[in-house]
């Protein structure tokens, strides 16, 4: 691995394409790929998390943003996803540098094996002196399968590369205490906590699908990795990139945990998506936060999800408390199948010889403070185990 640093920037549909002509805006890119290079002149890796390709292709199938529907925003981003790498290209060769395309689905950060694929890609993308630009391959994903902004995606990438800043691109300046169109709205300059401000972070731009919630939601997981997150307006007459990280213009900069998270721990504790969850007793949530044993089937009240064998699930206790998430040894329907039957030889249920450890405790993470808990999900979606 190489020992340059590694800077992750991730640029906002709003920025890259003109909101009422959508096409790419040429000025910006230029700014924003000169900053690259002078970055790359002083040793750095540069990575681009970059949205603009549905934006830039809804004028060719003649539709706008706000008519849309999910069809026509996968058939926009085959036709904008040239366009915009396209763009790129031309400009990175006036700064004498290649791009490389890198697009991925939920899947590929979610299953472990493709996550390491795309992570071995990327490196030897950095390891050629090119820069890698990377983004969801939208024109194939639908709504359950996405990771639905590009925020959280540009964390991950950030934890895959281990890189040392995330910055994040947006239309404002970055975090306020509350609306920064109410009086009297102050910019957050350091965030240390972020669910803190959770409760201001709703809205989303007009081209985008994320707003300062997702990336609150972003600056957690690079925290976690060791990542500190810099958020800040890509509208402006100053250098994009270089000024934010001397911190010579208005930014929100949140801070990177001392202590960070190994890269296995960030990779299972950090989700873009939600595959299944269990309830469990809680005695047996004791046990596993001492780290005593895994979770086995007696423990479980109740499932949800349609989640597959190897998929990261989520843990809660029985007052609907995340308490941590672990890779499922089972499927959902065989997680039912053998709570449903305790008394039942787990062969005798499967077919197959096997412990019956639905989630094994070396796989399992409890979940400490700096993370963000997720709700527990609807009744309606939930399994119960007694009554089947």
């Amino acid at each position: 691995m190489s020992d340059s640093k590694r800077i992750v920037v991730k640029i906002g549909s709003s920025l890259l394409a003109n909101t009422e002509q959508l096409t790419p805006r040429w000025a910006f890119i230029q700014r924003l790929l000169e900053d690259v290079q002078a970055l790359r002149a002083q040793g750095y890796e540069v990575l681009l998390c970059s949205s603009g390709a549905v934006a830039l292709g809804l004028k060719t199938i003649g539709e706008r943003p706000e008519t849309a529907g999910l069809r026509d925003k996968q058939a926009a981003a085959a036709c904008g996803m040239p366009l915009l790498l396209n763009a790129y290209k031309q400009v990175a060769h006036e700064f004498g540098f290649d791009i490389a395309q890198v697009l991925v689905t939920l899947r590929d950060l979610e299953d472990r094996r493709r996550f390491l694929n795309t992570k071995n890609t990327v490196h030897r993308l950095l390891q050629a002196g090119i820069v890698p630009i990377v983004n969801e391959n939208d024109s194939i994903t639908t709504e359950e399968i996405r990771v639905g902004d590009n925020d959280r995606l540009a964390a991950k990438v950030a934890q895959m590369v281990q890189a040392e800043t995330l910055v994040i691109l947006t239309s404002v300046d970055g975090l306020y205490d509350r609306n920064p169109e109410e009086e009297g709205a102050q910019l957050v300059e350091t965030v240390g906590d972020v669910t803190e401000y959770l409760e201001v972070t709703e809205g989303v731009s007009s081209l985008g699908s994320g707003g300062m919630l997702t990336k609150m939601q972003a600056a957690n997981m690079a925290q976690n990795a060791g990542c500190t997150t810099l958020i800040g307006n890509g509208e402006t007459d100053d250098s994009l990139l270089l000024s934010l990280l001397d911190g010579t213009r208005a930014h929100t900069r949140c801070v990177a945990h001392t202590l960070p998270a190994s890269a296995w721990t960030a990779w299972l504790t950090d989700r873009l998506q939600m595959a299944g969850s269990l309830v469990v007793a809680t005695d047996a949530v004791e046990a596993l936060c001492r780290r005593e044993r895994g979770i086995r089937r007696e423990d479980i009240q109740s499932v949800q999800g349609t989640f597959v064998k190897g998929d990261v699930i989520h843990i809660y206790d029985e007052d609907g408390a995340e308490r941590a998430r672990g890779l499922s040894n089972f499927t959902a329907e065989e997680t039912l199948i053998l709570a449903r039957n305790k008394d039942i030889p787990a062969k005798q249920l499967l077919g197959y010889q096997t412990s019956a450890t639905l989630v094994s405790r070396d796989n399992l993470v409890v979940l400490e403070d700096r993370h963000i808990p997720w709700d527990t999900p609807p009744e309606d979606l939930i399994e119960q185990v007694d009554g089947a």
